[in-house]
């Protein structure tokens, strides 16, 4: 686990997020609902809203000086991300609608052009459905081969068992950072270079792990990396895929149309360079735009600093969490960011969810899109409260009191 000094001014940090002011059946949001999505600061809301006021345009195809602003300021949200994962490349950063959009391009462009039938692609126990089946489909069409790699009961991977299906026939290896579900972080360094010995390729699915961890893409070495906006301060609908600029010159366009050609005639259309090859249509600039704001807010609070202070968090919830009667947490990796999943005997998850609602409080509950991984601990789903850099140990104790009146009234 990460840990530090916490310096932040929780009460200050609040006071940017104007919907946790909201008042839900006659209490105070206490949102922990954050695995899910991230909740907005107003920095980032003003962005929004100045882009539609101040610069309205489109990019890229206009020498007016609203459409050279708007071009401006989206191209200056590309570089910013190309510095928060430290990509070698601006090019290298392609603006997608989120992870799942990052998978499904890599699955349908790289995996279609360069997978042949009997090829093996390796994923684990713990992915989200985004990182499962377009690989299934992938195989379904290819007649490739999917393994997983197993986990044990505290949700962590089984590396002696990767290790194993590693060989001359492993041609792509794809796996989530941290699970969105359990909180495990996966050794993903570690991974990336046992999968580049025997000659795969890797992607990492870092949806949940943008928000907590420090992303360097080259330090890790990764092929292709993909994340999600939304998870970090930002607006929804919007998210990158990171590849090497090798791989991303070989593969073919994901889709036809504007931005993404050089030239078309009825004969013959030559596409466009990178990053441009892959961002086909009128993209979603105004929350590209708005993207570089969330970064700029997490750099200013400092990434140690909120990793600290969710560490605090987790480790106060888990704790407290431990000490209810019949509640047991799914997922006790020695290496977790701030997400706490837990199942109560006798009570089911979405009942538990529901009366913490009634009290102001809002949890995920369900399979939390890995079906899979729950199957693999004997259960249909969870309540997973997920924290965030606004939370508050105020709000945890909130929390433990609501599970007590859910106990008192359905245990």
């Amino acid at each position: 686990m990460i840990t530090t000094a916490n310096s932040l001014d929780i009460t200050s940090i609040r006071n940017d997020f104007p919907i946790l002011n909201e008042i839900v059946n006659g209490k105070q949001l206490v949102y922990f609902d954050n695995a899910a999505t991230t909740q907005k600061p107003r920095l980032v809301l003003d962005a929004l809203s100045g882009y539609y006021e101040h610069y309205n345009a489109n990019i890229h195809r206009g020498i007016h000086h609203l459409a050279e602003k708007a071009t401006g300021a989206f191209e200056e949200s590309r570089r910013r991300l190309q510095k928060f994962i430290n990509a070698p490349l601006s090019e290298e950063v392609i603006f997608t609608y989120g992870t799942t959009d990052s998978i499904n391009l890599v699955a349908q462009t790289y995996g279609r052009r360069f997978l042949k039938k009997g090829d093996e692609i390796i994923i684990s126990t713990m992915e989200h459905h985004s990182n499962i089946v377009p690989w299934q489909m992938l195989c379904e069409e290819k007649g490739c081969i999917l393994k997983v790699i197993p986990i044990n009961d505290d949700g962590e991977l089984l590396m002696d068992e990767f290790e194993k299906m590693l060989s001359e026939r492993t041609k792509f290896v794809s796996v989530v950072h941290v699970s969105n579900a359990l909180g495990t972080i996966n050794p993903i360094k570690e991974i990336i270079a046992k999968a580049h010995a025997v000659g795969a390729k890797v992607m990492i699915d870092g949806a949940q792990a943008s928000s907590h961890l420090a992303i360097d893409v080259q330090d890790l070495d990764c092929d292709f990396y993909g994340l999600s906006l939304h998870k970090i301060y930002g607006p929804t609908g919007m998210g990158i895929l990171f590849g090497k600029k090798e791989l991303l010159d070989a593969m073919p366009p994901y889709r036809g149309g504007g931005e993404m050609i050089k030239e078309v005639t009825f004969a013959k259309t030559t596409y466009n360079e990178l990053p441009y090859k892959f961002e086909a249509g009128t993209p979603n600039i105004a929350d590209v735009v708005a993207a570089k704001f969330a970064l700029d807010y997490v750099d200013n609070l400092g990434k140690e600093n909120i990793a600290g202070h969710e560490n605090d968090l987790l480790e106060y919830g888990t704790q407290a969490l431990k000490e209810i009667e019949g509640l047991r947490i799914i997922g006790n990796a020695r290496e977790k960011v701030s997400v706490i999943s837990f199942v109560i005997d006798g009570i089911h998850h979405q009942d538990i969810g529901v009366l913490l609602d009634q009290q102001g409080i809002a949890v995920r509950t369900g399979h939390h899109c890995t079906q899979p991984l729950m199957q693999r601990f004997g259960i249909t789903g969870t309540t997973r409260a997920s924290f965030a850099v606004y939370n508050s140990i105020e709000e945890v104790d909130l929390l433990i009191k609501g599970l007590h009146k859910v106990k008192k009234m359905l245990g």
